[in-house]
């Protein structure tokens, strides 16, 4: 499971350090890679930390999102990530490529033979528009984290819940704090390190579900309705972009190669 050229200290080490960069009120900042050239790119402006997005990593290699992006493809990517940086390694590993515990262990397994100390763990059925239902999910962080524990390896799980990315109407958010309550109960139990609610703009909101739990919160920004001070002032302690960077970075290229084309 462990690199041969990555002591198991090392890596528990690196672990280690992810976790205590994650502090309520004092976020940890994660500008999504895609790809070695990013990580190198957002490493050298000082990050502590560099994080993939499924999204990006998808796209930069002519897939989409969803786990269409072959797994052994995704190992090679995220190794090559994880040689080209010194810091912790992070992976958006969506549904961990597997419905049964058994098979999504052994898929976590191939993450941390790459170096990488950190996953998020998505609880939406890849592929559908439902959630999995709680206790099936909560199974699902447990056999990963039990995996991990054998491994020896604090691996840092990054639960994250699609239930406000799934309800593009944001009047109705308000009503799925009680589920959302729920699922962090219930995943914090089961072995998660911290909870992810992408699409979840509302500081009314991430103030309430980051004051229920004591696990650190992650919001991810979409836009720029809230600024980074904000999220921190409702207690947030991890702070990613998504593909953010990525669609940017491409919007970038299109209009320089433009110019050029019609230079």
């Amino acid at each position: 499971m462990i690199r041969s050229d990555v002591s198991l200290s090392s890596q528990i080490r690196r672990a280690k350090d992810f976790a205590d960069l994650h502090i309520k009120g004092d976020p940890l900042i994660l500008y999504n890679i895609w790809d070695a050239g990013s990580a190198n790119a957002v490493q050298e402006t000082g990050a502590k930390a560099v994080a993939t997005g499924s999204w990006s990593v998808a796209g930069a290699q002519g897939y989409p999102d969803g786990e269409k992006l072959p797994l052994d493809f995704l190992l090679m990517i995220v190794t090559r990530i994880f040689e080209s940086v010194n810091v912790p390694l992070s992976v958006d590993f969506e549904g961990g490529y597997a419905t049964e515990p058994e098979e999504l262990a052994a898929n976590v397994a191939k993450i941390l033979g790459t170096g990488a100390i950190g996953i998020n763990f998505e609880d939406q059925l890849v592929g559908s528009s439902g959630l999995y239902d709680i206790k099936i999910q909560s199974d699902r962080i447990k056999a990963i984290r039990s995996m991990a524990d054998e491994a020896g390896i604090p691996l840092f799980i990054n639960a994250r819940t699609d239930l406000f990315l799934k309800e593009k109407d944001r009047n109705k958010h308000k009503d799925l704090i009680g589920e959302a309550k729920d699922r962090v109960a219930a995943y914090a139990e089961a072995g998660a390190s911290s909870f992810f609610v992408p699409a979840l703009f509302n500081t009314e909101l991430i103030n309430d579900v980051c004051a229920n739990t004591e696990l650190p919160v992650n919001v991810m920004k979409l836009d720029n309705s809230l600024s980074n001070k904000q999220l921190a002032d409702c207690g947030v302690a991890r702070i990613s972009y998504g593909p953010g960077p990525f669609r940017q970075a491409m919007q970038w290229i299109a209009q320089k190669s433009q110019v050029a084309i019609s230079d």
